[in-house]
């Protein structure tokens, strides 16, 4: 409107609207093709994630966990990847397929009860040879949709609690093998002596063996945490 003015035609914008939507019905004029020039690719079809149904129901621990990364980076040029499972926790030096995969195996093994589904962002270290894995072993996997973590807020919140009472305040070594030994020393406080506002302030074996006895034994318990 503004070059047509300039031109000197004196028209409204109604006008230019009913002439342009007149040319188009009778083919006068088309509308270009748009070409994608985008940087951002479309993400494949992955072959067993989905979303997870609406009807997917959640009675007891197991039937959802969910799962995240966090970045820690203790000193300048030092990055390392930390993978979370609520009450499961293992560091690693990066986050690929394979590791989440070795993270799994960790999980399957110190899980107090069985997986049933997992829950994940849509992080490449969540796919390919990880996401395989879960099919083998015959855990459900639910990816979630792009930029919603407060979907997965529970393990969101976990990974501030293992930021700010472990990560923050002690001294941890930097090699992998003796970070995790004392990741796995936290791990035991987290589920066995701190109380969680969450459970009631109940620790996670308090909540275990008094809500849900029939998932595990104590002696079972005992040994796992």
């Amino acid at each position: 409107m503004v070059s047509l003015r300039r031109e000197g035609w004196q028209v409204s914008n109604s006008m230019v609207g009913r002439i342009l939507t007149h040319l188009k019905a009778h083919g006068v004029l088309k509308e270009a093709v748009r070409k994608r020039i985008s940087t951002h690719k479309r993400q494949p079809p992955r072959p067993y994630a989905i979303r997870k149904p609406q009807e997917y129901q959640i009675e007891k621990p197991g039937d959802l966990v969910e799962v995240d990364t966090l970045d820690v980076r203790p000193l300048p040029g030092v990055a390392l990847k930390h993978f979370t499972a609520w009450d499961v926790v293992e560091v690693d030096n990066k986050a690929t397929s394979f590791t989440a995969v070795g993270f799994l195996e960790s999980l399957a093994k110190r899980m107090p009860f069985p997986i049933k589904a997992l829950q994940v962002d849509g992080g490449s270290e969540f796919q390919a040879a990880f996401e395989e894995a879960c099919q083998e072993r015959g855990i459900r996997l639910f990816v979630l949709p792009p930029r919603s973590p407060k979907l997965n807020g529970h393990v969101e919140r976990a990974q501030r609690t293992h930021a700010e009472e472990f990560y923050e305040v002690v001294d941890f070594p930097l090699e992998i093998t003796a970070l995790n030994q004392s990741l796995l020393a936290w791990e035991h406080t987290y589920n066995t002596i701190r109380p969680h506002q969450a459970l009631d302030w109940k620790t996670p074996m308090e909540y275990i063996r008094e809500c849900h006895p029939e998932l595990a034994s104590a002696a079972y318990l005992s040994h796992m945490w």
